[in-house]
């Protein structure tokens, strides 16, 4: 796990991880907050669908430098540019990961937050 962290960049991958504890932090806040308001729960949602487009920029910088690379060098084999890509692809999972955490967790509580009779 720690080797795929090292291998999607410390600075997107740190920064996703950052949104994760954002995200779980957000959810710990509405489930223990007395009366918890529909913007506390977008909040989990929004943190989410941040991470997934931190993720997708961390993508597209990354393969980016790949290409600047590829250009400088010329031709480079068919399995280093496959590699590369899949490189590239990490922070894109990892922030995909991470919006579907907090759409389950925005599902959850959403779902709970209607049940509950209005007073």
């Amino acid at each position: 796990m720690m080797e795929l962290f090292k291998m999607g960049g410390p600075l997107f991958m740190g920064i996703l991880t950052l949104q994760l504890i954002g995200v779980a932090f957000f959810a710990i806040r509405y489930y223990f907050r007395d009366s918890p308001t529909k913007r506390d729960l977008d909040l989990i949602k929004s943190m989410g669908v941040f991470a997934m487009v931190t993720g997708i920029f961390g993508q597209l910088l990354g393969l980016f430098s790949a290409f600047n690379a590829i250009e400088a060098v010329g031709a480079v084999s068919p399995s280093i540019l496959a590699a590369g890509i899949k490189v590239s692809m990490i922070s894109t999972i990892y922030g995909v990961i991470i919006f579907l955490i907090s759409y389950l967790i925005w599902l959850v509580f959403a779902a709970r937050r209607i049940e509950e009779p209005r007073t």
